[in-house]
């Protein structure tokens, strides 16, 4: 059974870091493109970063040099570092995999940033 499990999330003020994980289990993880998403009170889900599973990441322009996004394979985890946080990065942040043509969710970890 495949499981992405998310943690990490907390309150944070404006300008401090964060680090929130996914543990991946029940599938070859090597073989894996991940991402996170976030969704924020009252808007849609969103694409913030991704990593393939040669490690070339890429992300979108809202968190573009304050957001790093990292996996280690042999602990089947997946990163994202958030430096220079600020209170429109308040949301949930969701893990996401695609392995083997099919996609998969975790349940989120919430990030709530104060100014």
């Amino acid at each position: 059974q495949v499981q992405l499990v998310e943690s990490g999330g907390g309150l944070v003020q404006a300008g401090g870091s964060l680090r929130v994980s996914c543990a991946v289990s029940g599938v070859m993880f090597s073989i894996t493109h991940m991402a996170w998403h976030r969704q924020a009170p009252g808007k849609a889900r969103e694409w913030a970063a991704s990593i393939s599973n040669g490690g070339t990441t890429s992300y979108a322009d809202s968190v573009k040099g304050r957001f790093t996004i990292s996996r280690d394979s042999a602990k089947n985890m997946l990163y994202l570092q958030m430096n220079s946080l600020k209170p429109e990065d308040t949301a949930v942040y969701y893990c996401w995999m695609q392995a083997g043509g099919r996609f998969y969710w975790g349940q989120g970890t919430q990030v709530t940033v104060s100014s």
